[in-house]
């Protein structure tokens, strides 16, 4: 793990968060990071909404994001745990712990997770949400692995919490919004005849170029008027 690595894995957050700065985009960048650097299958991240209720604002893989949604509407897994807590919660191996949390250990062993490690988004007392590491393979998450991961959802926490107003102006959008998302990866996923994960990553790739928000991208892409993101053909598989 370089350490210019990681110093421009900060570098890159931190000039994420500018003041016109789109929160999925953000939090995405935050999703692929940890996969790269901690060594997991995938991640995801819950936050608060207005009303205090946790939403799933990044989760790049599809069954991260189905699993993720799956916690919500059971109110039941360890990243829940670790929001109310406020602490992390480790699983190693969740083939054990189905007297726990049984419906969550059977929807995550259907698509492949067998260990689990949420992280607590919070600054002092004030917990805005979790970042949740997954993986393929049952085992303890290394202890430098864990207090990077900590150090990522705090720097990503700190910069959320002081554009708190952009912040909750833009999460009441992403909510908004998550259909219209949800649309255009299958749209593009038809069209270009992909699934629906290589649908959402040519999406990202297309507002990112562009410097657009993912939102108006989907939305352009579901009204039909466009195609597709100027550029994006190049990343199509041959």
């Amino acid at each position: 793990m370089a350490e210019i690595h990681l110093s421009d894995v900060f570098v890159e957050m931190a000039d994420t968060l500018v003041d016109d700065f789109d929160v999925i985009e953000f939090l995405h960048v935050l999703a692929d990071r940890c996969v790269q650097l901690l060594g997991v299958s995938a991640a995801g991240l819950l936050l608060i909404d207005q009303q205090d209720k946790l939403q799933v604002m990044a989760a790049p893989s599809e069954r991260t994001r189905l699993l993720e949604l799956f916690q919500l509407q059971t109110d039941q897994g360890p990243c829940v745990d670790c929001f109310r807590s406020g602490r992390p919660v480790s699983v190693i191996d969740l083939r054990a712990a189905g007297n726990r949390w049984p419906r969550f250990t059977a929807a995550a062993a259907e698509v492949g997770f067998t260990a689990v490690h949420a992280l607590p988004m919070r600054l002092r007392s004030d917990v805005v949400g979790t970042l949740n590491l997954f993986d393929t393979r049952p085992g303890v998450l290394e202890e430098g692995a864990v207090r990077l991961g900590q150090a990522l959802a705090d720097v990503a926490t700190i910069g959320l919490l002081h554009h708190r107003d952009i912040l909750t102006a833009q999460l009441q959008t992403a909510l908004d919004s998550r259909v219209l998302i949800e649309q255009a990866k299958g749209v593009l996923a038809e069209r270009l005849q992909v699934d629906v994960g290589e649908a959402f990553a040519l999406l990202r790739d297309g507002a990112r170029r562009h410097n657009r928000l993912l939102s108006d991208l989907a939305r352009a892409i579901v009204d039909g008027s466009e195609q597709l993101p100027p550029g994006t053909a190049d990343k199509l598989p041959a």
